[in-house]
């Protein structure tokens, strides 16, 4: 049953301010509880920011490089159903002062028919791919697949017909728990397959990469050089702001597009 207004603002009001409150999930057999209420099954994929692709250099023997977008294209262009919703749950409940509060998830999928009409609206192919360009040129970055906490606060179901497109702030994101929380919940937001984020010998050391950028705190000083840990989910904001442009997003495989369109489509149908 769809969710009323009023118990979405009760959500809103016992959203985790503090991230630190994911090292409760360390605490003998509460990983597993929560696990199986809110995240059971779930996989998601942080998407790179486009700027940050070399879409000009040879790799792997293409040309040019797809980017991490094509894969919300992908499914968008897949879709029978897509909803975007009035505002983002993270941002609104923290009050977010950098990011548009108003600029909501973007829902795919047979299950976003029971969302509650006040909370968003159902939208064309089109209106769906100008919110999604909307927030990354906002410097938001793209969440993608399958998550049962949407299916929670939203009231709606089954989860693998509902397919999300979080549109995230390195601020109010409620995956700011991650390095605090219990591996098994850790491990449900991946990389994209064949990317990785390395420092080079340009580095300074300036600390830039190291001031509320990196979501997941990978990032970190060592010998007066940024050294970024296993924590890394590969969103390229680290990329994007450094002075001395001595961060890169490399691709070790040209089919990481497809290949994380494949992982999607084995939890979540959009038909």
């Amino acid at each position: 049953m769809a969710r009323s207004k009023l118990f979405v603002e009760f959500v809103k009001k016992t959203f985790p301010r503090d991230p630190r409150a994911g090292k409760l999930t360390k605490l003998p057999g509460v990983a597993k509880m929560v696990e199986k209420r809110f995240f059971d099954g779930d996989h998601l994929i942080c998407l790179p920011k486009d700027n940050v692709i070399p879409v000009n250099k040879d790799i792997a023997g293409q040309e040019n490089v797809v980017l991490p977008s094509q894969v919300v294209e992908h499914f968008i262009n897949e879709a029978n159903y897509l909803w975007i919703m009035n505002f983002c749950i993270c941002r609104e409940s923290l009050k977010c002062k950098d990011y548009d509060k108003n600029l909501g998830c973007l829902f795919m999928g047979e299950a976003v028919l029971g969302i509650n009409p006040k909370m968003g609206r159902r939208v064309t192919k089109d209106e769906a791919r100008e919110h999604a360009r909307k927030c990354r040129e906002a410097g938001l970055v793209h969440m993608v697949g399958k998550n049962k906490l949407d299916t929670w606060w939203l009231g709606i179901g089954p989860g693998e017909k509902l397919f999300t497109v979080c549109s995230c702030c390195p601020c109010c994101c409620i995956t700011r728990g991650l390095p605090y929380t219990e591996a098994r919940l850790n491990a449900k937001l991946h990389r994209m397959p064949g990317v990785s984020v390395t420092v080079t010998e340009e580095c300074t050391g300036c600390g830039t990469c190291t001031k509320d950028v990196c979501f997941t705190k990978a990032i970190s000083m060592e010998g007066g050089k940024a050294v970024i840990s296993e924590q890394c989910r590969a969103c390229g904001r680290c990329v994007s702001v450094c002075p001395q442009k001595a961060i890169e997003l490399k691709i070790d495989n040209s089919e990481f597009v497809n290949q994380a369109i494949s992982q999607i489509h084995e939890v979540v149908d959009v038909k």
